[in-house]
């Protein structure tokens, strides 16, 4: 266990130690109905420790609404049984040039504090032998953000993906997101926004990335 100090640190740098996301190996033993029943156990408690009072109408159904909307909703993505397939099909038109998917929301949590991160990914592609549908990418970025995150993972997770079904390391990923564990806690910078990017194949040309960052409106690198 770390001392309170090396927490700190390592929260306020968001550090992430792997690609994957970390994940013991029975984290699906359970059904989501009884991960919900122990969240709500567990929560309740939390509420009442700070002093609230449960037995109140408006509180009562909070434990419940909140297991409910972890494990459905805002960490779906933990679960590999959701990932969305990534269907794909013949490059029939030969299309070579860049596609771009702009403007994906962002809609994630942050791994240290568990508080949002909320933005936007814009993606692209060319496309070589296959090419994917529009939504399936939109599905894909998605289900990555719905879980626990570390914004650097975020965008490598997505753009291995890509890479692997598209049969291509011509991808780029680029996020730009707020994080409330900065603007509602710690510095309280309600400004500042991150921004993360990964990408391989002919994105490495400068020239052709910068073709990415012109359209998605971001400055040359």
């Amino acid at each position: 266990m770390k001392d309170k100090e090396q927490i700190e640190i390592v929260g306020d740098n968001h550090f992430s130690s792997s690609i994957e996301t970390p994940l013991r190996p029975n984290a699906f033993d359970k059904s989501d109905d009884e991960k919900i029943q122990s969240i709500q156990h567990h929560f309740s408690k939390i509420m009442e420790e700070l002093g609230l009072d449960l037995t109140d109408d408006s509180l009562s159904g909070t434990p419940y609404r909140f297991a409910k909307m972890y494990v459905k909703e805002l960490f779906y993505g933990l679960n590999p049984k959701n990932k969305p397939k990534l269907s794909v099909f013949e490059n029939k038109y030969e299309y070579k040039k860049m596609l771009i998917e702009q403007n994906i929301t962002i809609d994630s949590s942050c791994e240290h504090h568990f508080l949002p991160i909320v933005g936007y990914a814009h993606v692209a592609y060319i496309p070589q032998k296959k090419v994917i549908g529009l939504s399936k990418i939109n599905r894909l970025v998605d289900y990555y953000a719905r879980r626990p995150q570390v914004q650097e993972r975020l965008v490598l997770q997505i753009l291995n993906d890509l890479q692997e079904a598209l049969g291509t390391e011509d991808v780029i990923v680029s996020v730009t997101a707020k994080h409330l564990c900065v603007s509602s806690r710690g510095i309280k910078d309600q400004s500042s926004f991150t921004t993360t990017l990964e990408y391989g194949g002919s994105f490495s040309k400068t020239d052709i990335r910068n073709e990415f960052l012109k359209i998605i409106g971001q400055e040359k690198i």
